[in-house]
């Protein structure tokens, strides 16, 4: 469905990652924890950008990118009163269990986690990812709203020195969860499926990937799993950390 939504809000999160709110109406109302939009960026580029849904509120919208080319770059330029022209919301989202969960969350790939954080059915702990203090995004906002915050950082300079392996282990050690939720690197993704099947802990990964049309029908975005190749963009982008083949 093609939404033309109004910017809401714009706001700068970090230097290279921007937080913006549309009012999309009906849209807002169907989306789930998983899903994302895609975003045309400017009347002159043909592709969409497919973006994270990192929250709901009401009638509005929420999502966080970073900017890293042309198309971003127009996004990060809109105004409040601005209209966007947005398809979604897409794709299949996190199944939310009942118990509790841990969300990960890796550098772009944890505003969508907030998403599910918010959509959960009991407790929450998080565990999140950044390279350095400087791309810390929305720590605030998960503290508000989970039992539990980790925040690692690569050079060590905010929380936990390393990745998320770590502190995620800790928690499965410790018990008390009933599945794990995560984005991020496929790298990221891959260790945390891993660990999940080393403690037999149910894990559902949403898979970032560069889409095209953002519906399944240019086969732009495929990933191999157990049950052959399925496109991400429709099939997903969350996929069950045990059907995906990370080693392809």
């Amino acid at each position: 469905m093609t939404n033309m939504c109004q910017v809401v809000g714009n706001e700068r999160i970090t230097d290279t990652a921007y937080a913006v709110t549309v009012a999309c109406g009906e849209a807002a109302g169907k989306a789930s924890a998983g899903q994302f939009v895609n975003i045309k960026c400017g009347a002159e580029r043909l592709l969409r950008r497919p973006v994270s849904i990192c929250s709901v509120y009401r009638d509005t919208l929420k999502f966080v990118f970073e900017v890293k080319g042309e198309g971003t770059r127009w996004l990060s330029g809109r105004a409040q009163g601005e209209m966007l022209d947005i398809l979604g919301p897409l794709g299949n989202g996190f199944d939310m269990p009942d118990g509790n969960i841990i969300v990960v969350g890796g550098g772009i790939g944890s505003p969508p986690m907030l998403f599910a954080a918010e959509s959960a059915k009991a407790e929450v702990t998080a565990v999140l990812g950044f390279r350095s203090a400087d791309k810390v995004m929305l720590g605030k906002e998960f503290a508000e709203i989970c039992r539990e915050v980790y925040i690692t950082t690569d050079d060590g300079s905010l929380g936990i020195r390393g990745n998320v392996t770590a502190p995620l282990e800790e928690q499965l050690k410790r018990g008390g969860h009933d599945a794990v939720l995560a984005c991020g690197p496929r790298v990221m993704l891959s260790e945390v499926a891993a660990l999940c099947a080393r403690y037999d802990m149910p894990c559902q990964a949403s898979l970032e990937e560069r889409m095209g049309c953002g519906y399944g029908a240019c086969l732009a975005c495929v990933c191999k799993t157990t049950d052959g190749k399925r496109k991400i963009c429709d099939d997903g982008p969350v996929f069950d950390g045990r059907e995906v083949v990370w080693d392809e």
